[in-house]
């Protein structure tokens, strides 16, 4: 596939578009990426209306070029975003975790760009019925909130690709050039990355949060709370607690109680290794270092490219 439709769609470089990731991508990432040639997005899953708001006019300040904001569609007060969104004038919007029909017709009457996140083939056909613009495939590798069928990346894009025409982006365990040429060869128009970015210099997470990515090796993840809302974990003692209390049969309603209020805040914001909440993808195992955004960008962009040369040359 070529990453074209996606380059143009969003006005960008490099097919390169940052997750927004909850309490990790506020406006100094979002732009940092942007300004690299990549799209930024900022997290609005994290932020009331007002901090919304001006995250969006801090994140226009720091850069001209486009960037987007993800939305998870279930969040309370979505009446006050989606006006922000409006009348910020916001050029492309991210929605995940709800229904696409709600609000693209919205989105797209105020002249936004709409990109649906999914984890099914079925809910990425209903996404193109929705009228959004493209679509992004998340395997379950992925950190944060995920699909109950566990479908990986591997398996998902190519099964997306085939059931939809618009532009289709990769997201769930990319985190080098290889691995979006991989994607790539699967039907990806553009590559859609979390973690690599959560331990980003620029990432809103707490320091003590990008250390425990880096640090983390294969298997220190796990999808948890399927009886809740599925999410891939990082592994500590909050983690222990929850995965202690699934194999003892706990209900839903003490799960939820568990879970309690503050736990992803304190956890990846406020840089609590203990009984904070660590939303965190597989790829972690393979990241080994803080950097800038921009050197990311550049870094996985130039690998991509002469992992491309060198199957070109075979």
């Amino acid at each position: 596939m070529s990453t074209k439709r996606i380059q143009q769609l969003f006005n960008i470089q490099y097919p390169i578009i940052q997750a927004g990731m909850v309490w990790c991508s506020g406006w100094r990432l979002a732009s940092a990426v942007s300004e690299a040639g990549g799209l930024g997005i900022i997290g609005a899953g994290s932020m009331h209306p007002e901090t919304l708001q001006l995250h969006i006019k801090k994140c226009r300040e720091a850069t001209t070029k486009p960037f987007a904001v993800n939305v998870p569609l279930l969040y309370p007060e979505m009446d006050t975003i989606m006006r922000i969104l409006k009348d910020e004038k916001v050029p492309i919007v991210f929605t995940s975790a709800g229904n696409p029909n709600t609000w693209t017709a919205f989105l797209k009457d105020a002249g936004i760009t709409v990109v649906h996140v999914v984890s099914s083939v079925k809910f990425a056909m209903k996404a193109e019925q929705a009228g959004v613009d493209a679509v992004v495939a998340e395997g379950f590798e992925a950190g944060g909130h995920n699909g109950r069928e566990e479908t990986t990346t591997l398996v998902l894009l190519p099964l997306v690709r085939e059931a939809i025409s618009i532009p289709l982006l990769a997201a769930g365990g990319i985190a080098s050039g290889k691995a979006m040429l991989a994607t790539e060869a699967l039907g990806a128009e553009g590559f859609q990355i979390g973690s690599l970015f959560a331990a980003s210099q620029e990432s809103s997470a707490h320091e003590n949060f990008k250390q425990k990515i880096v640090a983390a090796n294969e298997g220190d993840t796990l999808l948890l709370m399927k009886e809740v809302t599925p999410v891939r974990l990082l592994k500590n003692k909050f983690f222990d607690d929850v995965l202690t209390a699934e194999k003892s049969g706990a209900s839903k309603e003490e799960l939820i109680q568990l879970l309690g209020k503050r736990r992803a805040k304190a956890g990846m914001f406020e840089g609590d290794m203990i009984e904070g909440e660590l939303e965190i993808g597989q790829v972690a195992a393979g990241i080994k270092k803080v950097k800038p955004a921009a050197e990311i960008v550049n870094e996985i962009w130039n690998e991509y490219l002469v992992a491309k040369r060198e199957l070109l040359k075979d």
